[in-house]
């Protein structure tokens, strides 16, 4: 009797076995698939950053100021953006942004609506007129102030901000006192502020700041904040003094430029590529940046490619995308020596993008975007001069397909001439149909 319960006990473990590894299997497929999706949406994603990023930094009716989440917090790969902010500026029509300087150069660029902004110096003042697409770089401690002075539409302006004090943060500084900040001339002694103004603190009071006896004096109360209404008489004045940026010339060291002024890079049915960069911008070569738009129609594929040297901060402008960015990552393993090769692996980092949302692509990282509809975004690429980007398909700018066949004939497990006439398939170049017919 002994005997025979033997192989029914080890019966049993090995079912119980079976059973656990089932489980296991279910229970890792599950994780795996939960992983994939969390992914999809961007919640793991170290450079995705959805529009809940943002910081708002000052709202009110008339519009609103926010900045995004420092990029070296969400991720150790991308580091070296840690002297580089992202704000965004949203306001109503017959608005105005007060005047204001920051301790931080800016490259401004419109996104939707139209503006006209005037910057101040000691010598005098610029204004100009901004229709979507231009840019206008704003040095430190530039005096500048924006109106939308569209009846209708609402203005999206975007700014890259590369601080001067601090590599973390920046601070803008407005000569208003409102009810969401102080003047900065508020921080002068009375002795300092009488002497400069050869005026009485009293009278300095209440001609700049709105203090004792205001009211009394039938004056109009302080402002709610840094975005104000203002009457389309005033707007009228303003634009008269303003200067048209809707010139093609890219040579000016100081005046707008406009992306769309130009012929696109790429393009074909599917999509637009505009580009300008520091070799061809005086502006731009001062802050080693290029920007680009993206006009892509639903159902197009930025086929894949890669930068060598620019770091790029994607901006949805409109619509939606899904994109796939490859990465590499250091396998886990558990290491019985101190002393051991590095063991790799390809690592595949997924989102699915919309409006208002930024993703940063790294330097080298192969990066594919599939407009899920009709999309346009912005781009700045951070050490842009002398980048060369890389196509991994298509017929031009292919640069696998510029490999001699004697070197993929040891590279791919088939053949170098099969290599090559499956890279060089693809008739289109740049953009492609991302569900072609077989």
């Amino acid at each position: 009797m002994m005997r025979a319960r033997v192989p029914l006990l080890l019966l049993l473990g090995i079912l119980f076995l079976a059973s656990l590894s089932v489980s296991f299997g279910i229970v890792h497929r599950e994780h795996q698939q939960s992983q994939e999706e969390s992914d999809s949406r961007g919640t793991n994603n170290p450079f995705y950053f959805n529009s809940d990023r943002f910081h708002t930094l000052f709202r009110n009716e008339y519009g609103h100021l926010r900045v995004l989440q420092r990029f070296d917090q969400r991720s150790k790969q991308i580091q070296n953006l840690e002297n580089y902010r992202l704000v965004e500026f949203k306001s109503k029509p017959n608005t105005l942004l007060l005047p204001h300087h920051a301790d931080a150069d800016f490259l401004l660029v419109v996104l939707n609506g139209r503006a006209l902004l005037t910057l101040v110096n000691p010598d005098g003042r610029d204004s100009y007129i901004l229709e979507q697409g231009h840019a206008q770089k704003i040095p430190a401690g530039t005096i500048f102030f924006l109106v939308n002075p569209n009846d209708n539409e609402n203005l999206r302006i975007i700014k890259i901000a590369t601080p001067i004090n601090n590599p973390h943060r920046f601070q803008d500084f407005f000569l208003s006192s409102t009810e969401a900040q102080q003047s900065y001339l508020q921080g002068f002694s009375k002795n300092v502020l009488e002497a400069s103004f050869d005026s009485e603190f009293k009278e300095i009071n209440r001609v700049l700041f709105g203090e004792e006896g205001q009211q009394q004096q039938g004056e109009e109360s302080q402002q709610e904040g840094v975005i104000v209404e203002l009457e389309r008489e005033q707007i009228r004045e303003l634009i008269k003094h303003a200067k048209s940026s809707s010139r093609r010339s890219l040579s000016s060291q100081d005046e707008p430029f406009n992306l769309r002024n130009r012929k696109p890079i790429y393009s074909n049915k599917f999509g637009r590529w505009y580009e300008i960069t520091p070799e061809k911008n005086p502006q731009l070569r001062d802050l080693d940046l290029f920007i680009s738009s993206v006009d892509m129609k639903e159902g197009g594929l930025l086929l894949p490619h890669y930068n060598s040297k620019a770091i790029v901060i994607l901006v949805i402008n409109e619509g939606e995308a899904n994109i796939e960015l490859v990465g590499q990552r250091e396998q886990q393993q558990n290491k019985l020596q101190e002393e051991q090769e590095e063991s790799w692996e390809v690592q595949r980092y997924r989102a699915e993008l919309s409006e208002d949302d930024v993703f940063i692509i790294p330097a080298t990282y192969p990066v594919a975007i599939n407009a899920t509809s009709n999309l346009n975004f912005f781009a700045f690429g951070i050490n842009a001069e002398n980048n060369q980007r890389n196509f991994l398909a298509g017929e031009k700018d292919n640069v696998i397909g510029e490999i001699p066949t004697e070197v993929l004939d040891v590279t791919f497990p088939a053949s170098g001439e099969k290599v090559v006439k499956l890279v060089k398939k693809q008739s289109d170049s740049h953009f492609v149909d991302a569900q072609p017919e077989q």
